[in-house]
Order: C-alpha cells, then structure tokens, then sequence
C-alpha cells in the first residue's frame, strides 16, 4: 500500500472512531440531560420538600471531586475504553432500575438519590478516562474541530435534553427512564465498538505522589498552568447568569418566559460556534484569540449587567456564549496537545476539580455580592475582574500570549510578540 494510500485509510479510521465516540457522548449527554429533569420532578412531587432538590446537586457534586484524582490515575493505569464502557453500564443499569421501580410503583425519594450517587460515582470514574481518549482518536490538526463538536452535541443536550424529557414526562416518568435507557444502551454500543488505541500504561500502585503527579504535572507546564488558572478565575469571576432570577424580575421587568429567554441564549451562542468551529481549522494566534475570546467574555457579562432592556440582555448572553465556547475549545485543545498520553487522566482529573469547583464557587460568589452590593454591581464587578486577570494572565503568561498553533511542537515563536 502506498504512503498516500496508508495515510489516507488512517484518517478514515480516525474519522470512524470519531463518529462512534461522537455517537456515544450525544446519547449519553441526551439521557443525562432527561435525567435530571425527571429525577428533580419526581422527587419534588413525591416530597414536596425543597431540600430533596438540594441533595441531588450534592449527590452529584460530592462523588465528582472526591474521586477525582483516584479515577485519573486509573484512567491512565487501565484501558481507558473499558473503563468508560464500566461506567456506563452502571450508569444504564440504575437507569433501568429506576425505570422498574417506578412502573411498579415502589420507588421513594431515599431510593432515587441513592441510585443518582450510584450514577454520579460511575460517571466520576468514567470522566477522566473519557476526556482522555479524543487525542487517539484524531490527528493534532483536527483536535480543536473535535473538541468543538463534543461541546456542540454537549449544548444541544442541554437545550433540547430537558425539554424532551419534559414532554415524555406527560407519559409518565417511567417514560421517560425507559427512553433515557435506550439512550445509554446506544451509548454503550458505540464505546464497546469504538476502536481505541492506548500507550501501553505503565502500572504504578496508587500512592500520594500518583494521585497528585497532575498538579506536579500542570505546575511545571507554564502554558498548561496558564490554561487551566485562567479558566479557574475567569469562571469564578463570571459567575453572572446565576442572577438571572433577579436581572429577570427586578431589573428586565419580565416573567418566567422572560427568564426562560435568558437562561437559553448563552447556549444557543456557544451551540451556533461550536458549529463553526467544528468546521474550522485554528491554526494561527490560538493564543491571542483565546485571551481575546475571554476578554469578549468579560465584556459581554458588563454588557449584561448594565443591561436595562431584554432584547440587549439577549444579545450580550448570546455573545457570551459564543465567546466561553472559543475559548474552551482552545483551552480545551492545548491541555490536551500539551499532555502526554501517560498523563492525561490525572491532568484531566485536576482539570476537571477546577472547573467543578469554580462553576459552583462562582454561582456563590455572585450570589454573595449581589447580597452585598445588587446583581448590578456584583455582576458588572465579575465583568471587570474578568478583564482583569485576562490582562495579568497575558503579562504573566508571555508564552502562552506569544502560542501561534495548538501543537507544542510549533506553538510559538521567540520574539514573536511584535507580530501579533
């Protein structure tokens, strides 16, 4: 066979493998998405207690960042593919119990959220290993379009998910457990005949130092450190859309569909880019149009802040979308192109604590300050300081600010500065 030939029947399997996991993050993202409409309904019609809703978010959020670093050093110990098909076969199998229980009408509260903590433990372990396999599925060149279109379907999930889920749910929320079942059981078909291709992984029993050997990793990359930070403190400082509620009621002087509108234009924005970017090559200044992309970010929530009409307030969340989504393909792409393979579980897993806990320290945070000060101040503060750390990270960062392409090999140039 000749090389063209070869290289050619190369990328065909790597588009075929790319299908299959991209066919798989969509079910699995569609039903989680179904899932978390009915499970959060259910358990409010059956106890009427606002307490039980609080518990699913913790149910949740407690198995993600505690085992975190125990599942990134799997993912890079074990075939990664496994461990993704292990989760997901839990995670379909407390699916289809909830299905069972609730068409025979012996299921209670104390029984849903032990089967989401049982899901949200799968899906903790499952995480790293899964935001780990895109590299092998794909050449350096098209990771930034791959990474676009898992955050597209992701999006999708998160518009159209729930309101499927709503509407299956006039059937009944057995329905609903069956569809999002069968959702899963397709997901586990195409991750069982995903063809995946790992590095050998070198055993290591698990110990402090292997636990932790990501943050040692991402503290002596300048520009993986520099990723990472930026998003951790850009998120946090963001955090705006958790006023919605009141920018909705008190400010915008709208109702419930108002609010609806809002909550729906930050994803249609980062749905419609993560379109074009999966259609579209980065292949030069990945480093100034991701700052350029967070500075966007910051501009639009001051936009939204200082908003006093509904139609600009749209228009600035739409933007902001639009803009988080570059700069989480960007963000995205580097992290991954600048980690070997034998590391990208634990460095996924430190990622991925970050991102956990700055979404939900920054919906505090905004909270806090709108206590303090209104949502107006405190959202147009978080605009402010993201603009803030974008100009620090740029003098602190250099290498990263001066970065040309998304491959270390041909990241940037010395000097390169006066170019851009």
């Amino acid at each position: 066979m000749s090389s063209s030939a070869s290289a050619s029947a190369d990328s065909l399997l790597h588009h075929r493998s790319f299908v299959a996991f991209w066919l798989a993050r969509t079910g699995s993202s569609f039903g989680f998405q179904m899932l978390s409409i009915v499970v959060s309904w259910q358990i409010y019609a059956t106890t009427g207690r606002a307490l039980d809703l609080g518990l699913i978010g913790m149910a949740q959020f407690l198995p993600s960042v505690a085992l975190a670093l125990p599942a990134g050093h799997m993912a890079d110990q074990y075939d990664r593919r496994r461990i993704v098909l292990f989760g997901q076969v839990v995670e379909w199998l407390a699916v289809i119990m909830l299905a069972a229980l609730t068409l025979l009408h012996f299921v209670d509260e104390i029984i849903i959220l032990g089967l989401v903590f049982l899901m949200s433990v799968a899906k903790a372990i499952e995480a790293p290993a899964l935001q780990s396999m895109v590299p092998a599925l794909v050449p350096p060149s098209m990771l930034a379009r791959a990474t676009a279109a898992t955050s597209v379907s992701s999006e999708a999930a998160m518009i159209a998910g729930p309101a499927l889920g709503g509407l299956l749910y006039v059937a009944g929320a057995g329905m609903v457990y069956l569809v999002t079942g069968l959702l899963y059981l397709v997901s586990m078909v195409m991750v069982g005949l995903l063809r995946y291709e790992q590095s050998p992984p070198r055993r290591e029993p698990a110990s402090f130092s292997t636990l932790f050997a990501g943050v040692r990793f991402i503290r002596a990359r300048p520009d993986v450190l520099g990723v990472i930070s930026l998003d951790l403190f850009a998120v946090l400082l963001g955090g705006a859309t958790a006023l919605m509620p009141i920018f909705a009621k008190d400010i915008l002087h709208t109702g419930p569909w108002g609010l609806g509108l809002l909550r729906g234009a930050p994803a249609v924005g980062a749905l419609l880019m993560g379109f074009w970017l999966s259609r579209r090559s980065l292949e030069h200044r990945v480093g100034m149009i991701m700052f350029g992309a967070v500075a966007g970010f910051g501009i639009a929530t001051l936009v939204f802040a200082l908003s006093t009409v509904l139609w600009l307030s749209l228009v600035a969340l739409f933007a902001l979308g639009a803009f988080d989504m570059i700069s989480m393909v960007i963000r995205g792409a580097l992290v991954q192109l600048d980690t070997p393979d034998e590391m990208r579980g634990r460095v996924n897993a430190v990622n991925s604590i970050f991102v956990n806990t700055s979404n939900q320290l920054g919906e505090f945070e905004s909270g806090m300050l709108a206590a303090w000060l209104g949502a107006v101040p405190a959202a147009a503060l978080g605009g402010i300081g993201t603009l803030l750390v974008v100009g620090l990270w740029m003098a602190w960062f250099p290498n990263l600010r001066r970065r040309q392409r998304l491959d270390n090999e041909a990241g940037f140039k010395e000097g390169a500065a006066d170019t851009l």
